[in-house]
């Protein structure tokens, strides 16, 4: 997988070069400085991590230092407001996710115009897993509902904050099993594994590749991915559509994006 997303994000980085003929300011080629990549989200999640692992790939290419600045705090939504008012350079880019797309959806008021960003490319997309501790005697989703169902409002549920993809799978299934439980939103996944292994949180969803060491170490169980096909890390976990929930179906994406107004 390592391999897998510095070879995509390489790809980036020729594209960049590519668009880059263009962003000359009196003939001055791009990069001849650091640029500055923003990660929305608290360190340790899977959108730190991804930028983290391609970023010496990408400052090899350009032939400048990418420098990644954490910008946690309201889902996603500061990071991106700080890229949405930077200048239109291309040294201030934006590691783009799910919140990114749902948030003018969801929220009344944002701290930055929506049309103030745009996308450069999406790498690609990730299933979502289900998950529970170990201890919580739950070994399925349909148990999980049936205990959310014999007790409404007692059960609660984590994620990396309102509006991320982590949430509205939740919420998804809120809405498709008719249960009620409580959300507890944190400032990123990483946080929100933590409170579940604590047992502080009954059950979240978090994206896969996050997750996947603390269901390998036995500290998380899955339940089921939110993928249409069982993902081959993790083959004997089913997805929300064999557990019963034949119309959910969760990915995730990521990429990078900038001020709008790149010149062309």
């Amino acid at each position: 997988m390592k391999n897998h997303l510095i070879s995509l994000f390489k790809q980036c980085a020729v594209f960049l070069m590519l668009a880059g003929s263009g962003l000359a300011f009196a003939q001055t080629p791009y990069p001849n400085k650091p640029v500055k990549l923003v990660v929305p989200f608290p360190p340790g999640g899977l959108i730190d991590n991804v930028a983290r692992l391609i970023t010496p790939a990408l400052s090899t290419d350009l032939g400048q230092a990418i420098v990644v600045e954490n910008k946690p705090g309201a889902g996603g939504n500061l990071g991106a407001a700080e890229v949405a008012k930077a200048s239109p350079d291309g040294y201030t880019l934006l590691m783009a996710s799910p919140p990114l797309s749902i948030s003018p959806a969801i929220y009344k008021t944002l701290p930055y115009s929506p049309s103030s960003i745009e996308p450069i490319a999406i790498f690609g997309q990730l299933p979502n897993v289900l998950l529970v501790n170990p201890d919580s005697g739950i070994n399925s989703v349909a148990e999980l509902v049936k205990r959310a169902k014999q007790s409404p409002g007692k059960m609660n549920y984590g994620s990396n904050g309102n509006g991320t993809s982590l949430n509205l799978s939740a919420e998804m299934l809120k809405s498709q099993a008719g249960i009620f439980v409580v959300h507890i939103p944190y400032r990123g996944s990483s946080l929100a594994n933590v409170a579940l292994v604590s047992k502080d949180i009954d059950f979240m969803f978090d994206n896969l590749p996050s997750a996947l060491g603390l269901i390998k170490s036995g500290k998380l169980k899955a339940l089921a991915v939110t993928s249409t096909t069982r993902n081959p890390a993790l083959p004997q976990v089913p997805t929300m559509q064999e557990a019963g929930f034949p119309n959910f179906q969760v990915t995730a994406y990521f990429g990078i994006a900038a001020p709008k107004g790149l010149p062309a």
